[in-house]
């Protein structure tokens, strides 16, 4: 089973460098599969890439059930 989560975009390292922000735990991740990213954006990610751009509500809405379901300690953007 694979699992991908949103995060969002706390810096950009360089043109396929990142670094995101899930709850407060900061990592940083390839941004090779994707283009136009910004501080800002959610993006899924997957063993440090990240897949696809998402909507910010339902970025929003995914981590608020992860920390609803205790699997996130600060969810909020």
């Amino acid at each position: 089973m694979c699992l991908a989560i949103p995060a969002r975009v706390a810096e950009i390292l360089g043109p396929d460098q990142a670094v995101v922000d899930l709850g407060g735990v900061r990592k940083p991740i390839s941004l090779a599969l994707v283009d136009d990213v910004n501080v800002g954006d959610y993006v899924i990610v997957h063993v440090g890439y990240a897949l696809t751009r998402l909507d910010p509500e339902e970025a929003e809405k995914t981590l608020r059930l992860m920390a609803e379901a205790g699997l996130l300690h600060d969810a909020t953007p």
